[in-house]
Order: structure tokens, then sequence, then C-alpha cells
């Protein structure tokens, strides 16, 4: 069974063609830094290599892309799209209305639609690659994953806001967790690692979003994102954790709009507002060079990520490894060092030689006095998907 996966972040589209059940990766590829002048396009398989630069404005356009190249001639791996059977998708948020992966039905395309308020750099995005891999492959099944999901076991204790309690049972205001595909199959390589019967893991993704999940025994117990995937730690382009007061004193005092509210803070903040650049990249290279405003930047991200840790260890009454993941989390030396440095406390010790060794699989970076494992694990959200569009598709036949 070909299974195409499709993943849209806040900037990106990652993309696999992988045979199941055998999780045969047939060819790869991401679309990085859409709506810039300088987007990229990668594309991979067994033979080739392929990278291009240059101006993607919209989703579609990079779906559009990914398609050409997968029937190229020359370099395509498929000769018609009838023969991707499955198309599974990445979907950030599915509220209470999805526990599990789903078919995508038009009443599916609608809660998701639904949800867009909620997680407007994702939602929309996630939805129109569902509507245009509906036109494009209009014989595959259509599958949701939803990020919300790994996270369905958080405690009330933990998700539920301190507001009058009848928008909670009401209106479902309440923490509901992202990136949870990702935190789920990186904790899972972690306990599978360590081969333990019970387990205290802080796994941090670190992208152009980000976020932090504390898990006991593989169940996740609290994460940093909340009701939207905006709050927590700083990212990409979004404020992460803010004082609400704040919102109202610039609509009341300085003249701003909800809606330009919403963008200043989802759009225009985080790494962006900080330094003028929301890739991390060109933020630590422009640190390297002097610019005082991206080393505060990059000091201010990782105190931030310290600080959850230190409140998700008490969380766990303890710390058996520490997970860092995602495109940052898995190529950032800098970030892990500035996030490790005087942890001790926690039982946290980087070995800096190991920190600087870059690998594709699971390694240790943690000094052999660390009470706690420090790994860096690349993470397979798209893995994931087909894993479970998979199930769900074999399990309806």
């Amino acid at each position: 069974m070909n299974i195409l996966v499709l993943n849209s972040g806040s900037s990106s589209i990652k993309f696999q063609l992988i045979q199941m059940p055998s999780e045969v990766l047939v060819c790869s590829g991401i679309v990085e830094r859409i709506g810039e002048k300088d987007a990229v396009l990668n594309y991979k398989t067994k033979e080739i290599n392929i990278k291009k630069s240059s101006y993607i404005k919209t989703y579609n356009e990079g779906l559009q892309k990914i398609i050409d190249l997968l029937q190229n001639s020359q370099n395509g791996v498929i000769h018609d799209t009838s023969e991707i059977n499955v198309v599974g998708h990445r979907v950030v948020h599915g509220g209470n209305s999805f526990s599990d992966t789903a078919l995508i039905t038009a009443e599916v395309k609608q809660e998701i639609k639904n949800f867009s308020s909620l997680a407007p750099l994702h939602n929309p995005n996630n939805l129109e690659g569902i509507l245009v891999a509906e036109q494009l492959f209009p014989q595959a099944a259509q599958v949701a994953v939803f990020d919300t999901a790994f996270h369905q076991t958080i405690p009330q204790k933990a998700k539920q806001y301190a507001i009058p309690k009848h928008l909670t049972a009401e209106h479902g205001i309440q923490l509901y967790g992202f990136h949870g595909t990702s935190h789920k199959y990186v904790t899972e390589k972690a306990i599978e690692y360590l081969g333990l019967a019970t387990s205290k893991i802080i796994s941090v993704h670190l992208g152009n979003g980000c976020s932090i999940t504390a898990s006991k025994n593989g169940k996740s117990v609290d994460h940093s994102l909340g009701f939207s995937p905006s709050n927590g730690l700083i990212m990409g382009t979004r404020s992460g954790d803010i004082d609400h007061a704040i919102i109202f004193y610039l609509v009341e005092n300085l003249g701003y709009s909800l809606t330009e509210v919403n963008n200043l803070l989802t759009k225009k903040s985080g790494m962006l507002g900080l330094t003028g650049y929301s890739d991390l990249r060109d933020i630590q290279a422009k640190a390297e060079e002097g610019n005082t405003d991206c080393k505060l930047a990059l000091a201010m991200n990782a105190y931030r990520i310290k600080k959850y840790i230190g409140a998700y260890t008490a969380a766990l009454n303890g710390l058996d490894a520490l997970i860092f993941t995602a495109g940052i989390g898995e190529n950032s030396s800098l970030m892990r060092q500035l996030v490790c440095d005087d942890m001790e406390v926690f039982g946290i010790k980087l070995d800096a030689t190991k920190n600087e060794t870059k690998s594709a699989i699971l390694r240790e970076i943690n000094s052999d006095s660390s009470r706690a494992k420090i790994f860096v694990i690349p993470t397979n959200e798209e893995l994931e998907i087909a894993k479970q569009a998979f199930r769900l598709v074999t399990s309806s036949i």
C-alpha cells in the first residue's frame, strides 16, 4: 500500500511516500519558507537529491510542485496518481471532536474548518492540503491524524483553566496540546531505548513552532501549548506566554483592533518580532556576527525552555530523560547547549563533544555523570502518520 503523507506546518510542507506495512521510504522532501522569496524545495529518492530555490507564494503552489515532482518523467516515483492508495494528513487542531485518527468526510472537513480560528497558522493549510489532495488523488482514501490526540490523556487538573467552569463545559475552552504526533513518536523511541517499565520523560519539539511535553509511562500529562498553538515557548513568529492584559492595553490604549492583535501575536512576534528574522539559522548567524538583538533572543528562547523543564520535572517528580527533536532541536547544538547550561540541579549535564556530533539516529549527548539521559531523536511524524493511517484503513476493510 502506497501512503503519501503530507505534513503542513506553519511555514513548510514535509512529505513522504511510504510503502506499508514494510515501512519502505520511496521518496521524501520538504518545501520550506513558504511565502518568502527564498523558499526552498528539497526532493529525495535513493538515487537523487534535488534542491531548488524559488518564490513559493502559497501552500497550494507548494503542494502542486510536490505533485509535479512525484510524477516527473525523469525523477518521479509514480506514473499515475492512482498509484497512491492513501493520503495521510497531519491536522493540528481536532479539539475534543477527535481522539483518534479519522477517515476524512465532509463532516470531518467542516470540523477542521471550525477549529481554524484556534490554529490560524495551521488548520487552514491542513484543510487546503486535504482539498488539493482530494482533487489530485480522487481514488485514494484521505486520512487525518490529529496533533491533539496524543494529549487526550492530560489530567483535568492540568488541562482546565481557572475561568468560570461553564466555559469549559459548554464551549470546550481548555488545554488541548499540539505536536502530539512528534512527541508520541520520540517518547516511544526513548522508552524503547531505555528499556524502562516506568518512565518520566520531557520532550522538547523545537521548530518554527515549539512545544514541550511531560510524559509519564508514555502518556502525555502536561504540555506547553494550550487552547491554541500560540502560548508556551517562544516560536518563530508566535509570542508564546504573554500577560493577557497586554491584549487589552493594545486595544484600549494603542488603538489596535482584535484582528490586528491576533496577527501581531501569531505572525509578527516571537523570534521575528525580537530580531526581524523568523528562521533560527539566520538568527544564529547574525548572533555570531555580534548582533545584540539576536543574542538576546537566543538567550530568551533558551530561558523559557529551561523554566518549563523545571516545572515539568517537578510535576513528574523526577526526570529519566530529556529529548530534543524537530528542525531546531535536532540541528542546533547551540540551542541545546543554552538550554542545558546550569541545569545540574535537575540531573541534566551536557557533554559538549557529544552535543556537536551529528547523526540521523537517536543519540545520547549527556555526560557520564548526568543523572538524566539527554537525547537527540530525529522525529518522524510522517512515518507515525503512515502507521496510524495504515491501521485505520486496513481495519475498515
